[in-house]
């Protein structure tokens, strides 16, 4: 089935009304998505650190257990770190999921096809190492469900949303990673926090 959905449209509806929702994005395109539905001190993009953004979500998971915690990274940056789906389902933190923006592209090399283009389900992989929840969305009218099962589900919980593949303008959020590192932490854990 061709893809519908539009990654900035999809990213948008997913932070609607996020509240106090912790967020962590892969590097690239889900970071420029994430900026583009509002940037907000509660999101840390990750700058030049390809496949980590799932595990950075599951070590902020289990610091943060009350907490919701949602990594929106893409399916090359998932594909690269693969391994870290099984760490997750073996962890099981109950308030961290994973919405991977599909497109099945490398989008920042050049466009190059991922292995999803070629039949790889993430969601499948992600249910196969223990995920309580995982499951595929194609279509707009399946979005609400997958964004409360998202915000709301017991976790670990991962959806795959399959998007077109188009080249966006970047919305860019700030560049300097100690200056993310700390609007972050003050967000977080409060103004006292630079002094820690």
């Amino acid at each position: 089935m061709k893809a519908t959905l539009h990654r900035r449209d999809v990213v948008k509806s997913l932070l609607a009304d996020r509240g106090d929702l912790l967020v962590v994005t892969g590097l690239g395109s889900t970071a420029w998505d994430c900026t583009a539905a509002g940037d907000s001190d509660l999101t840390f993009p990750l700058w030049g650190a390809m496949g980590v953004a799932s595990m950075t979500g599951l070590g902020l998971a289990l610091a943060q257990p009350r907490r919701r915690v949602l990594v929106v990274t893409g399916d090359g940056e998932l594909l690269m770190g693969l391994g870290t789906l099984a760490t997750i389902a073996a962890q099981r933190p109950r308030n961290l999921a994973i919405a991977v923006i599909d497109n099945e592209r490398y989008g920042e090399t050049g466009m190059q096809a991922t292995h999803t283009a070629h039949g790889v389900d993430l969601a499948g992989v992600a249910k196969a190492c223990g995920f309580r929840a995982a499951r595929v969305v194609q279509r707009a009218a399946a979005l609400p469900a997958a964004a409360r099962m998202l915000r709301a589900a017991a976790g670990p919980v991962l959806v795959q949303i399959k998007v077109v593949a188009e080249k966006l303008p970047l919305v860019l959020p700030p560049r300097e990673g100690a200056l993310l590192k700390a609007r972050f932490r003050r967000a977080l854990l409060g103004p006292g926090a630079d002094a820690e």
